[in-house]
């Protein structure tokens, strides 16, 4: 079996170091916003690799109908289920064990109104079928909002082939050896080698929450570890998703990293 990054430790570990409702708040606004809506009220959201299940809270919390959250990991379903449980253990928030690229099991899946998936299909090993099979769910006139690793920010010398590299080289160290890489992150991508910039980094840190209730340092690591892993122009994104899945492009947005899309199915 091909060596992957422990992607569910590191949201379990973020979950019971850094969980705050001030982050599902965060989620919550970002998730949102992107979406254009001031809640979910009446919609159902299938939280497609669900993780540290932040986002599956938070949607949630924002009034959806129904939720499902489901992850291949089984730490990020354990991390989700202490979430699931913080929340009262609800009836209509559904915490699943299972894989993306299964499309027997994608089709055995209710259709819902929004399917969401942030930063997860990239990190299968396949993510053309991976993006294909989240779509499935998606019910006519329905939403479909994933967030990838877009090649087209990444620029000489720091090129795709060049990050890919890097992430196999971290997954074959040792405990101290990936912090001795994290170190290295750090210094050369957020200090830029300079000691003068270490109170913006703090700063940054602080703020870091910010962005979709997240940890700064929970996603170096995720960052520098997620192998498997691929990036996707965002052209060929927007050509697959029309032409291959007959889907609409709503919204984009370019961001350090990842691009987010918001596609709409049309009604049958």
């Amino acid at each position: 079996m091909e060596a992957r990054f422990e992607f569910g430790k590191n949201w379990r570990e973020y979950i019971e170091r850094h969980f705050s409702q001030e982050r599902v708040e965060v989620s919550r606004r970002h998730m949102l916003g992107f979406l254009g809506r001031a809640d979910l009220s009446g919609l159902t959201i299938m939280d497609v690799g669900c993780g540290s299940g932040l986002h599956s809270l938070a949607a949630w919390q924002s009034s959806a109908s129904r939720v499902i959250g489901f992850d291949y990991d089984a730490k990020s379903i354990q991390a989700t289920r202490m979430l699931h449980k913080h929340a009262g253990s609800p009836s209509n928030w559904d915490v699943l064990q299972g894989s993306v690229l299964d499309k027997a099991f994608m089709q055995s899946l209710p259709k819902v109104d929004v399917v969401y998936s942030w930063g997860v299909l990239h990190h299968t090993g396949d993510v053309w079928n991976a993006i294909r099979f989240a779509s499935i769910p998606v019910k006519p006139d329905g939403l479909f909002y994933i967030a990838l690793y877009s090649a087209d920010v990444q620029k000489p010398p720091t090129t795709p082939e060049f990050w890919l590299r890097v992430k196999q080289d971290y997954l074959s160290r040792s405990w101290f050896g990936r912090r001795l890489m994290e170190a290295w992150y750090v210094w050369r991508f957020m200090l830029d080698g300079r000691i003068s910039a270490v109170p913006e980094l703090l700063r940054r840190q602080r703020e870091y929450k910010k962005n979709r209730g997240m940890d700064l340092m929970t996603d170096v690591r995720d960052w520098l570890g997620g192998w498997p892993m691929e990036f996707c122009y965002d052209d060929d994104v927007k050509r697959f998703a029309e032409k291959e899945l007959g889907l609409e492009l709503v919204r984009i947005a370019t961001g350090e990293a990842n691009t987010e899309f918001l596609f709409h199915r049309p009604p049958s």
